[in-house]
């Protein structure tokens, strides 16, 4: 299992948009990749389950991957969180 921690700076959160580009991002990989913050906790290939856990700027979330490709998941997500979150 591979994490890694990051903090919001989009102004208005992991809106739809973003939980789109996760969505599309996390069903390339093989590998389980779930969004947690707090107590909430989403699989990342579900757009509205992302969504629903009302991600806003400032927060810090826990990205997790697990599975046969976790190293390239981890990586991926990693990138688009920087890139777009």
């Amino acid at each position: 299992m591979k994490t890694f921690r990051y903090t919001i700076t989009d102004e208005i959160g992991i809106h739809a948009r973003p939980a789109g580009l996760l969505a599309r991002e996390a069903k390339k990989f093989a590998s389980a990749i779930t969004i947690s913050v707090g107590e909430k906790q989403a699989d990342a290939t579900k757009l509205m389950a992302v969504m629903a856990l009302g991600v806003k700027c400032g927060c810090e979330v826990e990205v997790r991957a697990e599975g046969a490709d976790e190293d390239e998941a981890i990586r991926a997500m990693t990138e688009l969180f920087e890139q777009n979150l």
